[in-house]
C-alpha cells in the first residue's frame, strides 16, 4: 500500500512539473517584449535626425549631400512605421508633398517642408543656401516630435500589428509610385529597406510564437521576403521597374503571410476604427476597405430594408419639389452612375455648372462635390435637396406623395420603425443604398490578386506606367484610384492641373472650385481628384466635362496640364514638365485604366 502511494505522488508529482512547464511555456511563447523593436524604432529616427545635421554641413550640392540624404530618408523609413503610426499629422508632413498647406485654424499657409522639399532642393538645385538650411531645420523638428512621441508612447501588439499594415500599404500605393521620392525616385530601392525592417522587427518579437505554433508560416514569411528584396535588386530603375509582377507574384504573397501571422499569434484584438479590413489577404479584395470608417457614424451598418428602400427613393422623382428630377436623372446606372454628357441640365432645363461624377466608390472619400464643398455622403446628398437647381426642397420638410403611396409607409416603418415627418430618412436611405455601388472586381483586381491570369502585354505596361513613368498614381492612389490618401485616410486631395475651357487647349477654364471655401490664390481651379476605376464608361472628362475621349486626358497631361499648355499657373500642383510619353505608351495606359470597369448595375450579384 505504502509502494502504491509513492509510486501516485511520484506519478502525480511528475504531472504536475510537466503541466507547470507546459504553462510556463506557453507564457513566454505568448509574451512579447516589444522594448527592442521600440528601441529599433526610436534609434532609426535618432539617425535621420542626426543625418540631417550631416546633410546641413555638406550643404544642397555634390555626393556627399545626396549620400546623407539617402541616408535620412534610410533610416527614416526604418522608424516610419511606428512615429508615423503615432503621430499621422507630423509624419505626413514629414514625408508629404512638397506644396503649401493651408491650416483652417488659424488662416495661415504653411510653406512647403519636409524630406521631399529636400529632395526638391537637392536635386532641382533651385534654392539658396540659406532656405536649404531653413529646409532642414523645420524638418529636423519634425523628425524630433516624432522621436518624442516614439518615446513617450509605449509599442504593444496592437500598435505593431495596425503600424505594419500601414507600412505595407505605403510600399503598395506610396513607395513604388514616386509619391514618396517624386525627383529622387529612392521609392523603389527603400522599398527593400520596409522589407528588411519588418522582417527584423518581427525576429525580435513575434517569430518565437509563430516557430513553435507554424514553422512553416515562420518560414514562408522569411522566404517571400527575401524573394520579394532579390526581385526589387534585378532592377531599382524608376522607369523600367515591373510593379504589376512585383505586386501580384511577390509582395501579395508577403501580405499574405502577415495576416496569417496576425491570426496565428493570437495576440490581435481586431478593430472597427481603421480604414482597413486586417482580415482581407491582399489590398486587392473586394472587401480590403472598412466601409464603416468612411461612413458617418449615423449611418453605420444599414440594413438590407434600408439599402433597398434607398434603391427605390433613388429612382423617385417625386423627391423633387418639381416632381422632374431624381437622382437617377443625372446618375444612369448603365453610364456608370454618370451621365454621359459634360454638363447635365437643372430643373429648369439650363446647364448645370459642372459635370456628373460617377456614384461608384464613392463612399470611399472623405470630400464631395468638385469642389469639395461637402465632408460626408449624407451632407452631400442634402445639399442637391436644398439646391434651388436640383431638388428644391429642404431637408426638415417631406415630400406628401411620397407618403401617398401606401408601399412607401410599409418600408419606411420596416426600415426606421417610422413614418418620416422629414427628409433625414430618405437621404440616410440613399446615401445607403449608394454605398453599397462599389467596384473592386474588375479584370484588373482578379488579375493584380492572382484570380486569374488574362492580362495582356499592353494592360501590363499600362499599369507599370500608370504606377511609373506617367506619375497617375501619384495623385490617383492604388488601388482605389482616387485622391484619398493612404494610408490614414483622412483627407482626399485636391490638385490644380489647369484644366482648359475646351477641348482645344486654348484657354484656361474660369471655374474657381475650391477658391471658395478661403478666397486663397493657391486655391484657384482646385478641384478634387476624382476616381479612375470605371472611367472608361464614365466619359466625358474633368469638372467640365471638356474632354470627350481617354486619348484626350492622356494628351493632355502628358503636355504638363495647364501649366505646359502654356497657361499661367502659379500654384498648380501638377508637374510642368512634358512625361515625354509615347504614343504607343499612351495606348497602353488606356489599355490598363479599360481594366478597371466594373460596373455595380451590370453584376450578377447587383
Amino acid at each position: 500500500m505504502k509502494i502504491k502511494t509513492t509510486l501516485f505522488i511520484s506519478i502525480l508529482t511528475l504531472l504536475l512539473t510537466i503541466s507547470c512547464k507546459n504553462k510556463q511555456e506557453k507564457e513566454y511563447l505568448t509574451k512579447v517584449d516589444w522594448s527592442t523593436a521600440q528601441n529599433y524604432y526610436v534609434e532609426n529616427i535618432s539617425k535621420a535626425i542626426s543625418y540631417l545635421d550631416s546633410l546641413k554641413q555638406a550643404g544642397f550640392k555634390g555626393d556627399k549631400t545626396k549620400f546623407y540624404f539617402k541616408k535620412v530618408r534610410e533610416n527614416f523609413k526604418r522608424a516610419e512605421p511606428y512615429v508615423s503610426y503615432l503621430n499621422p499629422e507630423v509624419g505626413h508632413r514629414a514625408n508629404g508633398p512638397a506644396l503649401p498647406i493651408y491650416k483652417e485654424d488659424n488662416g495661415k499657409i504653411l510653406e512647403p517642408v519636409g524630406l521631399q522639399k529636400i529632395e526638391e532642393s537637392i536635386y532641382d538645385l533651385e534654392t539658396s543656401e540659406l532656405d536649404f538650411k531653413k529646409e532642414i531645420y523645420v524638418t529636423k523638428g519634425l523628425l524630433s516630435v516624432l522621436k518624442k512621441g516614439a518615446l513617450k508612447r509605449k509599442l504593444n501588439t496592437q500598435r505593431f500589428f495596425i503600424a505594419t499594415h500601414q507600412q505595407l500599404f505605403r510600399i503598395a500605393s506610396l513607395s513604388i509610385s514616386g509619391f514618396d521620392t517624386p525627383v529622387s525616385h529612392l521609392g523603389i530601392s527603400e522599398t527593400i529597406t520596409s522589407l528588411e525592417s519588418l522582417l527584423f522587427v518581427y525576429s525580435k518579437t513575434l517569430q518565437p510564437i509563430i516557430k513553435n505554433t507554424n514553422k512553416n508560416l515562420d518560414l514562408e514569411l522569411q522566404e517571400n521576403i527575401k524573394k520579394a528584396i532579390a526581385f526589387i535588386e534585378k532592377n531599382t530603375d524608376f522607369n523600367t521597374f515591373d510593379r504589376y509582377t512585383f505586386t501580384r507574384d511577390y509582395f501579395n504573397a508577403i501580405t499574405r503571410n502577415w495576416v496569417a501571422i496576425r491570426k496565428e499569434s493570437k495576440l490581435w484584438q481586431p478593430v472597427k476604427s481603421e480604414p482597413f479590413n486586417f482580415d482581407a489577404p491582399t489590398f486587392f479584395e473586394n472587401n480590403s476597405f472598412n466601409l464603416n470608417y468612411f461612413t458617418p457614424p449615423s449611418n453605420r451598418n444599414p440594413t438590407e430594408k434600408q439599402i433597398s428602400l434607398g434603391e427605390k427613393l433613388f429612382s423617385d422623382p417625386k423627391l423633387s419639389k418639381d416632381k422632374k428630377m431624381a437622382c437617377i436623372s443625372c446618375h444612369l446606372p448603365a453610364k456608370g452612375y454618370a451621365d454621359g454628357v459634360a454638363l447635365n441640365k437643372d430643373n429648369k432645363g439650363n446647364l448645370l455648372l459642372r459635370n456628373t461624377p460617377t456614384l461608384i466608390n464613392s463612399a470611399f472619400q472623405k470630400s464631395f462635390f468638385w469642389d469639395g464643398r461637402s465632408r460626408d455622403i449624407l451632407d452631400q446628398i442634402s445639399m442637391v435637396f436644398n439646391n434651388s437647381k436640383e431638388f428644391n426642397t429642404e431637408v426638415h420638410t417631406f415630400s406628401e406623395d411620397i407618403l401617398k403611396d401606401t408601399t412607401y409607409i410599409k418600408l419606411f416603418t420596416e426600415a426606421y420603425n417610422t413614418v418620416p415627418k422629414s427628409n433625414r430618412e430618405v437621404i440616410k436611405a440613399i446615401s445607403s443604398y449608394v454605398s453599397t455601388l462599389n467596384s473592386f472586381n474588375s479584370k484588373f483586381d482578379r488579375n493584380i490578386r492572382g484570380q486569374e491570369n488574362t492580362f495582356t502585354t499592353n494592360e501590363k505596361k499600362g499599369y507599370n506606367l500608370f504606377m511609373g513613368k506617367a506619375l497617375c498614381a501619384t495623385c490617383h492612389f492604388m488601388p482605389l484610384t482616387n485622391g484619398t490618401v493612404p494610408p490614414f485616410f483622412t483627407e482626399t486631395e485636391k490638385e490644380v492641373i489647369g484644366v482648359p475651357e475646351t477641348n482645344q487647349n486654348k484657354k484656361l477654364d474660369d471655374d474657381l472650385g475650391f477658391y471658395w471655401r478661403y478666397k486663397e490664390e493657391l486655391h484657384k481651379g482646385m478641384f478634387k481628384t476624382p476616381s479612375i476605376r470605371n472611367a472608361a464608361i464614365t466619359a466625358p472628362y474633368m469638372h467640365n466635362g471638356v474632354y470627350n475621349t481617354l486619348e484626350e486626358v492622356l494628351n493632355f497631361y502628358n503636355l504638363g496640364g495647364g501649366g505646359g499648355l502654356g497657361f499661367n499657373l502659379e500654384h498648380q500642383t501638377l508637374p510642368f514638365d512634358n512625361l515625354e510619353l509615347t504614343t504607343q505608351e499612351q495606348q497602353d495606359i488606356i489599355a490598363f485604366i479599360e481594366t478597371l470597369t466594373d460596373n455595380p448595375a451590370e453584376s450578377e450579384n447587383y
